[in-house]
């Protein structure tokens, strides 16, 4: 290894870095270069990169601050980085992932290889069967205020290349640039959007909750999907212990509950008949409560269970909308399903896994959207609602698979 390069990190790596980066899609960073301009010069644009991890020169650039709506009406922070940056950070997350993946707990689920969301709402779903509460744990603003040093300190543990050290760490302390072009420090945090911050979230998380919960409280399962965490109690007791226990735990790490969101929620179905002023949660897009039921025998019960959220329909109904599929009068209905049937699929595979009818009243606004689109589309049809969801109806009975919802049974 020459004095020049002390860092030996594979071209090819960095090539599949790339790769995966141009996979993933995304915007522009603060250089405003998009991923197809980066490609242009795909060859000199990847050594020059390599060049520079490899000789110790690279410094990231700082990420371009932005902010999303949240449900609550509130902003999220995300922090974009380069085309380049976010190759730099794929190549270094590619050598750190297969050293820290073996490690990680069975229940943590978020942004990880051969692991779901669906997946835990799915265990979610069978622990809420067999433990009456549930610890609904909100972390206020983690991404934002984790510490640096614990989170290097647990870097340290599980890698043994220099390199992944020393960028981590100018990775965590990359300002964040406004559009204003104003530069804002950062002494704590990761920020939302950076390729590597999901596994440094995980890592951090690891050591602050899962592997303390493992140790310290065995007999008290839980899952968790990147921050979001939900705790299975047998008791109420029980429930106000761990959620206590907790609070001193995160707060070692610089983290703090919630308190207003961080509920004990009591898992009600028909054997569980006791009242509780929270008898509901929402995990991963679900709504966790009591719904009715048939069993083998053909009698109805009342299980707890998940069924697509409100917040999630909210905005699945926002994004048709959005479409404004009704003025695409120049496409024809096969344009149509070409264009937006992989999202229809994408939300039905996630969504229709638990309690499928809670989605009927979803896809019927895509139903009366399609019908819409048919009256501007057909002079015949125009003015004609009932006349053009009749020839809707009789699209759907004779292509029944040219839309997601139609095979899934929600036709006009």
């Amino acid at each position: 290894m020459s004095k020049a390069k002390p860092f030996s990190i594979s071209k090819w790596v960095v090539l599949k870095a790339f790769r995966r980066v141009k996979a993933n899609g995304g915007a522009a960073g603060v250089d405003r270069e998009s991923i197809e301009e980066f490609e242009r010069n795909l060859e000199k644009n990847l050594y020059k990169l390599w060049n520079r991890m490899s000789s110790g020169s690279y410094f990231p650039p700082p990420v371009r601050a932005v902010e999303i709506s949240k449900d609550n009406g509130g902003k999220r922070p995300l922090g974009i980085p380069t085309v380049a940056d976010r190759v730099a950070q794929m190549a270094g997350k590619l050598y750190l992932e297969p050293e820290v993946e073996p490690h990680f707990h069975p229940h943590s689920y978020g942004y990880r290889p051969g692991r779901s969301a669906v997946e835990a709402v799915g265990v979610a779903r069978k622990r809420c069967w067999c433990y009456d509460w549930v610890v609904d744990l909100d972390i206020k603003g983690f991404f934002d205020n984790l510490d640096h040093g614990l989170m290097m300190k647990a870097v340290r543990k599980h890698t043994k290349y220099k390199w992944i050290l020393l960028y981590i760490e100018r990775w965590l302390k990359a300002p964040a640039q406004k559009e204003d072009g104003t530069l804002v420090d950062r002494d704590k945090g990761t920020p939302q959007g950076g390729v590597v911050s999901p596994l440094l979230a995980n890592l951090f998380l690891h050591y602050a909750f899962d592997d303390w919960m493992k140790r310290n409280y065995p007999g008290i399962p839980f899952e968790r999907y990147a921050d979001d965490i939900i705790v299975h109690c047998v008791s109420e007791k029980q429930a106000k212990f761990i959620r206590a226990k907790i609070e001193e735990r995160l707060l070692q790490y610089g983290l703090e509950l919630n308190r207003e969101k961080t509920r004990i929620v009591y898992c009600k179905d028909t054997n569980r008949r006791t009242g509780y002023q929270n008898e509901w949660f929402d995990y991963l897009g679900y709504t966790f409560c009591s719904r009715k039921a048939k069993n083998r025998e053909g009698k109805f019960f009342y299980a707890f269970s998940p069924g697509v959220s409100t917040e999630a329909v909210k905005d699945i109904r926002r994004v048709m909308r959005g479409w404004r599929i009704h003025r695409r009068s120049d496409l024809s209905i096969k344009d149509l399903s070409r264009l937006f049937n992989p999202i229809v699929r994408g939300w039905i595979n996630y969504y229709g896994q638990y309690h499928k009818t809670a989605l009927y009243r979803v896809f019927q606004v895509f139903n009366h959207i399609l019908v819409r689109w048919a009256m501007w589309k057909y002079k015949t049809l125009r003015y004609h609602q009932r006349r053009a969801t009749s020839w809707l109806r009789f699209v759907a009975r004779r292509k029944a698979g040219l839309f997601a919802h139609w095979e899934f049974g929600i036709r006009p």
